[in-house]
């Protein structure tokens, strides 16, 4: 697997920029944040589809309904831990509730921004998001992916938040001949002894992990839970069924996010002994996001660690 020189922000805002060439209808929304985000193409190619609105994430997504409400295919786009803070609100109210069919998209969320700290990391916006009536909550796990989604993204009819890092990641998928379907899971591994489930970019190290797994003849299945909202039911339950364990990773909060997803549907459908692996109660240590991921024992090697600790404990 090789590392791709794009990141899933620069793969989204590429494929943005070619299918708003081809549809006049479609307008990005950003918060001095074109460099951060990769929109300095869209706005120099596309400025009359473009619309910049300076350091105000809550008149953004105001703009952003505003202009869907009006019949245009709205992105607004800029950092994770601003959109889902910030303009929280907004995004209640002037997306979700009232239906309009604004696409955000978060950048560098997670702890992309390691050392930046606890005003800057994004690892809330799952368990916020995913409580609102008719908001869709999207985590590409690779730049294939993310081109994939945004392809999708431009028909969907409903409210969608997308969160990306902020560099680039190894590819999951090595060409584009993968099946993708909003609120399918992806199954990357088959396995009968234990499930490893993912989001975002977690996805590589958990892929990593089974396949470390499966050097020491242990079979695991490895899902890519690319829609947290909505989940697959279907695929979590299946696998709770088939593997009688399943250990879930995330980049964000233990507390309401993709474990929390899972643990709500195993207790009601099929309990069986779930683990969650993601950030624990406290603000994150600093460091560079994969040093943040050995930290948190979010990488290859940690959901390995994990995954031989529930193994030998039944």
């Amino acid at each position: 697997m090789e590392i791709k020189s794009v990141p899933c922000r620069q793969s989204f805002t590429d494929t943005l920029v070619e299918l708003a060439k081809e549809d006049k209808n479609i307008v990005a929304v950003t918060t001095d944040a074109r460099g951060s985000v990769t929109l300095t193409k869209f706005f120099k190619e596309l400025p009359e589809q473009a619309v910049e609105c300076g350091i105000a994430e809550q008149d953004a997504v105001g703009i952003a309904a505003g202009l869907a409400q009006s019949g245009k295919n709205t992105f607004v786009c800029g950092p994770a831990c601003f959109y889902v803070a910030r303009s929280l609100e907004q995004v209640k109210v002037d997306v979700a509730y009232s239906q309009n069919p604004v696409k955000i998209l978060g950048v560098s969320g997670g702890v992309a921004y390691g050392a930046l700290g606890a005003t800057h990391h994004s690892l809330h916006d799952v368990a916020a998001l995913r409580t609102f009536p008719g908001m869709n909550v999207f985590l590409p796990c690779d730049a294939r992916q993310t081109r994939r989604l945004v392809q999708e993204l431009v028909k969907f009819p409903y409210p969608a938040y997308v969160r990306v890092g902020r560099n680039a990641v190894p590819d999951v998928y090595e060409n584009d001949d993968f099946a993708f379907e909003i609120g399918k899971a992806t199954t990357l591994m088959e396995g009968s002894q234990m499930t490893i489930i993912g989001c975002g970019e977690t996805v590589y190290h958990c892929l990593k992990a089974g396949e470390m797994l499966r050097e020491k003849g242990i079979e695991v299945r490895v899902l890519d839970m690319h829609t947290l909202k909505p989940a697959d039911e279907e695929a979590i339950v299946k696998a709770a069924r088939e593997t009688g364990r399943i250990l879930t990773v995330e980049e964000h909060s233990r507390y309401g996010g993709l474990g929390g997803i899972v643990t709500e549907i195993t207790s009601e459908q099929c309990p069986v002994p779930v683990r969650i692996l993601g950030i624990p109660d406290e603000n994150v240590v600093h460091g560079k996001p994969l040093e943040i991921f050995h930290h948190y024992k979010l990488d290859a090697e940690g959901i390995f660690e994990v995954a031989m600790e529930m193994l030998q404990a039944n």
